[in-house]
């Protein structure tokens, strides 16, 4: 899978998700197999440029692998400038959205809202290619909603702007979550255009991943939801890829070590306070995979106030988990 001049060491990505895909995250999926993660989007409002959070969300310091930052906004100059300023900072792949369905940002004619528009699409997709000299790819869903799938217009538009590589979502903005990701859309889209296509929507398994890849004839695949708590199903479906055969789960006591060093990497990059506030979504997502937890136990854990309190109350957590195992 080659995006502009740089060769990913597999078709595996982890999609741009605000809130979670952040450099900790995207670290740990690449240990587990990820070929690439995409940040969470970025403001190109200048006026946030420099806020803390919008900092933090592009800051590449140690981070392995090709780089990829995603923004996103409606104005053709300050996505530009937005770009510029991006790459400046490290990026070596600069990620467009036009995808996001959240109400905030659609109401503001941003993230697939601007599938309305493919005029606007053009002018942003043009400033932007132009603005840097490192590749710049695109996110999008199959359109506004179910009468209006226009997926395969806004590929041809992307690939005559010198977009390296478009990722479709296999919803439409008005379906936001709900329902089942379809992949005609992405199949006639690959069919349409000689760009690479990345497939997106509903890819929670190593079997579902190769059905994707065989039904859309897609480059890549595209995970998001499916990876949270989850970081080792990149290396799960990259097994299953090559030799057709699973992997096991895996074991409780590599959850829990996978959960302290992502743990550990969240305090370091946030800070204590923010980083056990930001920690308890994960540790929900990890306890998923393991099967009944109480609710006084997570409601523990969810309280707590620093860090130590909050692995005190973890590692108390695997260790009932390992007493009932071995009943």
């Amino acid at each position: 899978m080659h995006i502009g001049p740089y060769q990913l060491k597999n078709n595996l990505i982890l999609a741009p998700m605000a809130g979670v895909s952040d450099r900790p995250f995207r670290e740990l999926c690449k240990q587990y197999g990820a070929g690439l993660a995409v940040s969470e989007m970025v403001a190109s409002n200048p006026a946030l440029r420099h806020n803390k959070r919008t900092l933090l969300k592009a800051d590449h310091n140690g981070e392995t692998g090709f780089r990829s930052v995603q923004i996103v906004g409606t104005d053709p100059q300050q996505m530009a400038d937005a770009a510029r300023f991006n790459a400046r900072r490290g990026a070596q792949i600069i990620d467009i959205n036009m995808g996001c369905p959240a109400k905030k940002v659609c109401s503001v004619a941003a993230g697939s809202a601007l599938l309305r528009d493919e005029i606007l699409v053009k002018k942003i997709l043009d400033a932007v290619v132009n603005a840097v000299n490192i590749p710049v790819t695109l996110k999008i869903r199959t359109g506004w909603d179910l009468d209006n799938r226009n997926a395969v217009e806004i590929a041809k538009i992307a690939e005559q702007s010198g977009i390296a590589a478009l990722t479709l979502h296999g919803r439409t903005r008005a379906c936001k979550f709900n329902g089942q990701a379809e992949y005609e859309t992405i199949k006639q889209v690959k069919q349409a255009v000689s760009i690479p296509i990345i497939a997106n929507g509903d890819i929670d398994s190593p079997e579902k991943a190769r059905y994707v890849l065989d039904t859309t004839g897609a480059d890549a695949i595209m995970i998001g939801r499916a990876a949270q708590g989850n970081p080792w199903l990149f290396n799960q479906i990259s097994h299953f890829l090559k030799t057709g055969k699973s992997l096991e789960k895996p074991i409780d006591s590599t959850i829990h070590n996978t959960l302290l060093s992502h743990l550990e990497q969240l305090y370091s990059f946030y800070g204590n306070a923010s980083g056990v506030r930001i920690a308890r979504k994960h540790i929900g997502w990890y306890f998923k995979h393991l099967g009944t937890i109480n609710q006084e136990t997570k409601n523990n854990i969810n309280q707590a106030q620093c860090p130590s309190q909050q692995l005190v109350l973890i590692n108390s957590a695997f260790n009932l988990l390992s007493t009932r195992s071995a009943a």
